[in-house]
């Protein structure tokens, strides 16, 4: 049984880090004492959920989270500092800190230290998320108790919504564009200008004109999606941004 523990405090361990190539002994105290933590918990470093989505997305929604009232956001796995901090590279996770519970001290102190037999994972930790404040649990998310690996409530929008329901979250710009494109700089002087992050997807580096034609029945550069909606080149954006002021903020 998944026990809730709202209320309680953290279990009182050391984490066994990495840091420029030397053991470094961090404690619960260390991390929580006096300060607002969001904690994510999750099966396992370099797992298709964890990788794709779970760590992603609260890397990219941490400086929100920070901005009302978060002092850190970790993830926690049951794998050892050198996978964990070789993960965090790979992801590009560098809003996040990343604990490694290797010996799953503090998934068992949670109870959620749960056997994974099954896919030769041994004993890992079970997805959830939790909000503490000065070492004691406010809120808990526990995925649900059934087969498989649940991923339903555990999430970075979730735990926003908790914190900071009408927090403005950041949104999601893919760019096209190809070298030496004079609308395309334009297109990305707007977004940077605005200090907005996007993604820039680079032709024949990155993409081909036959999948920028699948996504955008064109050809032509620099095309702009936002939130899943093509919105076009230069002037199209120009035009979004000025028309959509609180959604470009």
């Amino acid at each position: 049984m998944l026990e809730n523990r709202e209320g309680q405090t953290v279990p009182a361990v050391v984490f066994r880090t990495r840091r420029d190539h030397e053991w470094v002994d961090v404690s619960s105290d260390q991390i929580f004492k006096g300060r607002t933590v969001v904690v994510f918990a999750l099966p396992g470093a370099f797992t298709p959920t964890c990788s794709s989505t779970h760590v992603p997305r609260y890397n990219q929604l941490t400086p929100v989270l920070k901005q009302n009232g978060v002092d850190e956001v970790i993830c926690i796995s049951v794998n050892d500092a050198f996978v964990m901090n070789q993960w965090r590279t790979e992801q590009n996770a560098h809003n996040l800190t990343f604990l490694p519970d290797g010996n799953g001290d503090f998934s068992r102190g949670m109870g959620m230290l749960v056997a994974k037999n099954d896919l030769g994972f041994g004993n890992r930790s079970w997805r959830y998320s939790m909000l503490v404040k000065d070492g004691v649990i406010e809120k808990m998310f526990i995925e649900a108790n059934v087969p498989g690996d649940p991923f339903e409530v555990s999430d970075a929008d979730t735990m926003l919504e908790y914190i900071a329901p009408n927090a403005s979250k950041p949104l999601d710009i893919t760019v096209f564009t190809r070298e030496g494109c004079e609308y395309c700089a334009r297109v990305k002087d707007t977004l940077n200008d605005a200090g907005i992050k996007y993604e820039e997807l680079v032709l024949n580096r990155d993409y081909s004109e036959a999948t920028l034609r699948a996504v955008s029945t064109t050809a032509t550069v620099p095309q702009v999606f936002i939130n899943g909606e093509h919105i076009g080149g230069a002037e199209a954006l120009q035009t979004y941004m000025l028309n959509q002021p609180g959604k470009a903020a």
